[in-house]
């Protein structure tokens, strides 16, 4: 028996824009995401068998343990690419990022497996990695490299950027989950399009949409950051769904400084803190990390 354990951190998207669409009725976007010392940890144990099994277990009830979870699907890509037979793998996921919850929870899992397999087996070179990760879905790619990553395409086409250690808090309303699907059909659904008064235009590495009035470490005046027309959204995704959430209303009225990452319904703040209260996941006290998944 092969056993390894996978340490896989979880993202924020510091900004994101829809730009259009794509082939395959995917939304193309330009994001900025950051990974932070929230982790799962994947424990893979391979055995000798008589044919190619992947059995998956964790601790969370809020997930599948079978061919649906993109933990299985990665295990699965990786052994039929590098034609590995006769192999049972095992896979223990312990679940600590908040599912449907814009954090990549399962993008990074999917990152931690093709990771975690190929220091054992040793097939790939990390060209290949980036590859595998980028026929499973979005987010993959930028969990896979970690620190912060400038993301196009679906997500997978990915430049990184100067990394800036900052202080990070996370609310999650506790019932409340949106899937991707949902959160880019409601965008597609909308009869207009972001109003110029909510979208931000601070550049950053090439990169725009950057609200520095939500992000303070980047720096800048009031004055400045009014010239540059910044206003309360910095994702695209935020304005599609807040409408419809009163949780996340709440979460924007009383935390004005506070932005959803990715399809939600996780609220992230800069240098600040959230109160406990009950009904939200509150996590205080976190950091941007200038890694992806790996070995511990």
């Amino acid at each position: 028996m092969k056993t390894i354990k996978i340490q896989c951190p979880a993202k924020i998207n510091l900004n994101l824009k829809i730009t259009g669409k794509l082939e395959g009725g995917f939304h193309a976007i330009e994001s900025i995401m950051q990974t932070i010392n929230l982790y799962d940890y994947l424990t893979i144990n391979v055995y000798d068998n008589d044919k190619n099994e992947i059995i998956l277990s964790g601790n969370s009830n809020e997930i599948p343990y079978d061919e649906t979870n993109l933990v299985y699907k990665a295990a699965r890509l990786y052994l039929e690419t590098a034609k590995i037979t006769n192999k049972k793998i095992s896979i223990y996921i312990e679940k600590n990022i908040p599912v449907a919850a814009g954090m990549a929870g399962g993008s990074t899992d999917g990152a931690g497996v093709l990771y975690g397999l190929n220091k054992i087996f040793l097939c790939f070179d990390f060209e290949d990695l980036d590859n595998l990760c980028a026929k499973l879905g979005s987010d993959l790619n930028v969990c896979l490299h970690g620190g912060r990553i400038l993301a196009k395409g679906r997500g997978e086409i990915i430049t990184p950027l100067e990394f800036e250690e900052f202080n990070v808090s996370l609310i999650k309303p506790i019932n409340l989950g949106i899937s991707a699907k949902e959160a880019y059909t409601k965008f597609s659904q909308k009869n207009d399009v972001p109003p110029a008064a909510l979208r931000t235009t601070f550049p950053l590495q090439g990169a725009e949409d950057f609200d520095v009035e939500f992000c303070p470490f980047l720096g800048g005046n009031a004055e400045q950051r009014e010239a540059k027309g910044v206003k309360k959204f910095v994702n695209d995704l935020e304005w599609a769904v807040i409408d419809d959430y009163p949780q996340l209303q709440y979460i924007k009225q009383k935390y004005p400084k506070s932005v959803m990452t990715g399809s939600g319904s996780t609220y992230f703040m800069i240098d600040g803190e959230f109160e406990n209260e009950s009904g939200y996941w509150v996590k205080n006290g976190l950091k941007s990390v200038n890694f992806g998944v790996r070995e511990v």
